[in-house]
């Protein structure tokens, strides 16, 4: 307890030392704030070397989800505490990209691709005592899958999944209607996490996020909406993967809060309220990189730049020379470095660079006012004399943007419509306050161009945006030769080189068609005390490998 009061005051107290010391010139004042800075100092030596103190760590997440059980709700966020709470039947190597045994020690795929068998661990049991077997996994695909459940993302990431069925207590199988090439990715991650079949019947889809157990290395322990998720060590936790570095957990607790406010992130981290924050501003970045106390890791994210999608079925975003236009006559560069620094790279199509099936042949060209200029004047869109606004007989170019409230899209809003002004649009921005408001904003379709992205590691992510019937296809853009491609490329499971040209292919046709305006790959700017050792994170990017991380005293 004295050392857990110590650590409480001790911020503060030396934040404060400094200034105490210029100000108080007095001979016993200074001696006596040099003899307490000594005192304390000692003491919190004495705490940090105690071999039986609790060693907890805090960690700053940058977005509420508005749920957090990760079968029902679709947050990136909520993966960041929650893949440590559940293990998967298999991992993806973040280094190689390779699949590797996870909760299934092994696993075979039928020469159709239409069938795939785990053979399952033994010695696996969840934080409750429930223990793990092809029963659970059945039963977690069925809770999933439930329509009364309504599941935002795991459901859809099954594909064409028929049924799983027991084979024997420790095989399980899963059937499909046909192939389907990313099956193993969405098994490998955390929305497919195995939970406690016990839990998931107890507590049922409105209470388990409050409740949730799962195999992982840290168990669930208090989750309070908007203000904290609490995890602690799984003791028990004997199963690591060969991802991990190390065989379980070197600290005990973990305490998330969150930071939605940009603004507050630096501080927080400065401040020693968090050891560890992502998305941290890129000028934060840049000065707390110059501080010995501190370390950033910039984190490339696999997916979807960035990106602003265009509603065809609109004028006047429904003529391609329009589309075209407006494409080349953003500097996506200065947005890039203005806003991002040089840490994130340009994006170059509807895939980031770093992401399997990105098509470097396909990059959307680079600014080209001029043209912008003579293209929207082809089109029939010219100016009037001593007017600034593009005419069209009686109709002014007029423009509505509408963007989400994450990732700095309201900055690039901004300076993307600033653009289309200087070509001689008239231009109205939106920033959604969430993403209810934008699917509402989208329902609507009372737009030019909307914000929204995925990421993944799989690019079957640009089937939802792209598919004729797609739940994401924003653009409204209906083609079934573009349709065929995403489904070939989905099945496609035996030849990973055709699968990349197929996605190649899509590539060049969106570009063709001007479908989106890409500016920006994800690169995540994560802050971390130089206490921290250990970070790393998985092959999605986003999600930290908590198992190995460990504190210096």
């Amino acid at each position: 307890m004295i050392c857990r009061a110590l650590g409480d005051i001790s911020f503060s107290y030396l934040l404060s030392l400094h200034g105490k010391m210029q100000l108080l010139r007095r001979p016993g004042t200074w001696r006596w704030s040099l003899g307490g800075a000594a005192l304390l100092l000692g003491l919190l030596s004495g705490c940090a070397a105690d071999p039986g103190a609790e060693r907890e760590l805090n960690y700053g997440l940058t977005l509420a989800p508005t749920g957090i059980d990760p079968h029902i709700n679709a947050s990136v966020e909520l993966g960041i505490p929650l893949s440590s709470v559940y293990d998967t039947l298999i991992f993806q190597d973040p280094d190689t990209g390779e699949f590797v045994p996870g909760l299934a020690v092994e696993w075979s795929i039928s020469a159709d691709g239409l069938s795939y068998t785990f053979i399952l661990r033994e010695d696996v049991v969840f934080h409750d005592g429930t223990n793990f077997d092809a029963a659970a996994v059945v039963a977690n695909i069925d809770y999933v899958r439930d329509p009364d459940h309504r599941s935002q993302k795991a459901a859809a990431m099954l594909g064409p999944l028929d049924k799983v069925e027991v084979l024997s207590p420790n095989v399980v199988e899963f059937r499909l209607d046909r192939p389907y090439a990313p099956l193993l990715d969405s098994l490998s991650q955390v929305y497919l996490g195995m939970a406690s079949p016990s839990a998931l019947e107890k507590w049922g889809p409105a209470e388990y996020q409050f409740h949730q157990v799962g195999t992982g290395p840290f168990r669930f322990v208090e989750y309070l909406p908007n203000d904290r998720l609490v995890l602690e060590r799984n003791p028990d936790y004997a199963w690591a993967p060969e991802i991990y570095r190390r065989d379980s957990p070197a600290i005990d607790r973990i305490t998330f809060r969150f930071y939605e406010d940009p603004a507050t992130r630096a501080l927080a981290l400065e401040g020693g309220q968090v050891d560890i924050i992502g998305e941290l501003p890129h000028l934060e970045a840049d000065r707390l990189a110059k501080s010995s106390d501190f370390n950033i890791d910039p984190v490339p994210i696999p997916g979807q730049p960035l990106q602003l999608i265009f509603n065809t079925a609109r004028a006047p975003t429904d003529d391609v020379t329009v589309r075209q236009a407006l494409v080349l006559g953003v500097d996506r560069s200065r947005i890039v470095e203005t806003v991002f620094g040089g840490y994130s790279p340009v994006a170059a199509g509807p895939l980031s660079a770093n992401s399997f099936g990105f098509a470097a042949d396909s990059a959307f060209p680079e600014f080209d006012p001029e043209f912008a200029s003579e293209l929207l004047e082809r089109a029939g869109w010219t100016l009037p004399d001593g007017s600034d606004v593009r005419r069209m007989g009686d109709a002014d170019l007029q423009l509505a943007l509408v963007v989400p409230p994450w990732g700095s899209n309201p900055e690039v809003g901004q300076l993307v419509a600033s653009a289309w002004e200087q070509l001689g649009a008239r231009v109205t921005l939106t920033v959604a306050p969430g993403f209810g408001p934008l699917n509402e904003a989208r329902a609507q379709g009372e737009y030019s161009a909307i914000g929204m992205n995925s990421f993944g590691t799989d690019p079957d992510l640009l089937r939802p945006f792209y598919d004729s019937e797609g739940f994401f296809n924003w653009s409204d853009y209906r083609d079934p030769e573009l349709d065929a491609l995403l489904d070939a490329a989905a099945e496609s499971f035996t030849s990973l080189d055709r699968r990349e040209q197929l996605y190649q292919d899509f590539a060049a046709q969106v570009r063709d068609q001007w479908l989106i305006l890409p500016v920006r790959d994800y690169v995540n700017l994560v802050g971390s005390s130089q206490k921290v050792e250990g970070l790393r994170f998985s092959a999605q990017g986003w999600f930290p490998y908590l198992n190995d991380l460990e504190l210096r005293p």
